[in-house]
């Protein structure tokens, strides 16, 4: 019922966050089911009916695939914690038996994500053998042995399911995860590698980014080539840029998301480092780039850009957004800006729900309606993603501005209907018509995929060009930057009060005079 919508953002394509059965103990990410729909939101004939009309509308769809770890309701895990240690079964997960005398501390000093150890004793899940088994994410989400071929070739199935059913790309979760060094006894990784330790030893580190994991990519690339057109596919790895590209490789996944505007600040120096490294990097591999400035996991940029760069933003986030003041509109503002400036540059750029509506972070979630286990799990360190994750507001009122006939699953601010896309549309300079204007224009100027920076005399302005005469300029700072004599102005993020000048937090596209 909203492809009109998406068909008015001039988007190539959808990626979906899971929608496979699942208990949601992490938002879908653990799966019951990898070839089914969750009867909350339907069945495989309404999937087959929404492809169909995506297709129709000239919009392709990537499909979440999960495939470091299953829910502990899957049939595998079920059948698992029933069998006997060393069973055929076990070895699809990565059971161990546990230290001290009798078996009862975790087999090693693994972290996870979601709760001080990776390991949890396998009568927490009605388990008779006193084993421990591995999650790097909650104990309801097992992770697989990716040893056991019996797993490759099951995911190669799944992979086969969808691509047979018309879906036209993969976003792989936790992509440099599923090989482990499993070797016994098992070696020591009592906290999650920084980039710098993933460099100083390539591809060994005891649970990440390992060589062997590249054999599994090659072969699922064997299977995409297989279908005309090949299927598309991007890795979810949190890796150092230099181990990045190796994924989005032409013989692999062909992409891979670049995270590392994640961390920047609205400055133009920050940016300027992480792009060239991205292209740089990219033309080594011979492979193409990633844009994106947002996701499910991340707080939303306008909020992020509109605290000072010296916030804390967990504790900030902690503290419901009372620790430090918040600049709404300058937030949302440098967030449009920073959004036209990657959409810009080469490669394909990832827009997060709700970024075209310069939506804010949702801060003032009760602590008993918070659903993310990052908070929940690890000791409440971190208020976590629920409040990127709120649902949009499509209409200004209702119980739930337009997403269904009753509440929300997670509260909606009283002031969403502001933000929605029935406000915004009627509104020619909101960041929703900017952001459709934008990517209409992106499709009419592609071009090879290369840039050329320009001088600005200003190290708060980044300028550069395209090889087909498209211009970019950005003004990160807090003053105005004469830009006159360069073109016509064909966009800009923000309204330009006089001709040749570019007010802070706003970006301009420009055509050169020729």
């Amino acid at each position: 019922s909203k492809i009109d919508y998406l068909s008015s953002l001039n988007l190539d394509a959808v990626w979906l966050s899971p929608f496979y059965p699942s208990a949601l103990v992490d938002g879908g990410y653990d799966v019951d089911d990898y070839r089914n729909v969750d009867p909350k939101l339907g069945s495989l004939a309404d999937f087959d009916e929404m492809l169909a009309k995506l297709h129709e509308a000239g919009i392709r769809i990537f499909v979440d695939i999960v495939p470091n770890h299953s829910s502990n309701l899957h049939a595998w895990f079920k059948e698992a914690i029933a069998a006997e240690p060393g069973s055929a079964a076990r070895n699809r997960y990565i059971f161990r038996d546990g230290k001290g005398a009798n078996g009862e501390l975790p087999p090693s000093d693994w972290q996870s994500h979601f709760a001080p150890s990776a390991w949890t004793h396998e009568s927490k899940m009605g388990g008779k053998f006193n084993q421990w088994y591995c999650h790097l994410f909650a104990p309801e989400q097992p992770d697989f042995n990716w040893d056991n071929r019996e797993i490759e070739e099951d995911f190669l199935k799944t992979l086969k399911f969808w691509a047979d059913r018309g879906v036209d790309g993969f976003r792989i979760d936790v992509a440099h995860g599923m090989k482990k060094d499993l070797s016994e006894p098992l070696k020591n990784q009592p906290k999650f590698p920084s980039y710098k330790e993933l460099e100083a030893n390539p591809g060994q580190n005891v649970l990440f980014d390992r060589d062997e994991l590249h054999g599994v990519y090659k072969e699922w690339r064997q299977l995409f080539n297989q279908y005309d057109p090949p299927r598309v596919a991007v890795a979810e790895a949190s890796v150092p840029p230099s181990r990045l590209v190796k994924y989005a490789s032409p013989d692999e996944l062909g992409q891979s998301f670049n995270f590392e505007l994640f961390d920047a600040n609205f400055n133009a120096g920050e940016f300027k480092v992480i792009i060239d490294r991205a292209l740089v990097n990219a033309k080594k591999a011979g492979s193409s780039t990633t844009w994106c400035i947002n996701n499910h996991d991340q707080m939303r940029p306008a909020t992020k850009f509109g605290l000072l760069p010296t916030v804390d933003r967990i504790r900030w986030r902690n503290s419901n957004g009372t620790s430090s003041p918040l600049d709404e509109k300058l937030g949302t503002q440098s967030a449009v800006a920073a959004s036209m400036l990657i959409m810009a540059l080469p490669g394909c750029t990832y827009i997060y729900q709700g970024e075209e509506l310069g939506i804010h972070e949702v801060m003032d979630i009760p602590e008993d309606q918070i659903q993310d286990p990052q908070y929940l799990r690890n000791l409440k360190a971190d208020k976590g993603r629920d409040g990127c994750r709120v649902p949009l507001p499509w209409t200004k009122s209702g119980s739930s501005f337009g997403f269904g006939d009753g509440g929300a699953h997670l509260p909606q601010p009283k002031n969403f209907g502001d933000y929605s896309i029935e406000v915004e549309s009627a509104d020619p300079s909101s960041p929703l018509s900017i952001f459709r204007k934008a990517l209409a224009l992106r499709k009419t100027l592609i071009a090879p995929e290369e840039i050329t920076w320009h001088e600005t005399g200003d190290h708060s302005v980044l300028h550069f060009s395209r090889p087909n005469g498209w211009n970019c300029i950005t003004n990160f700072g807090r003053s105005h930057y004469n830009f006159d004599g360069i073109g016509e102005v064909i966009h800009s993020s923000g309204p330009l009060a006089k001709a040749g000048d570019l007010p802070p937090a706003t970006t301009v596209w420009i055509r050169s005079a020729r």
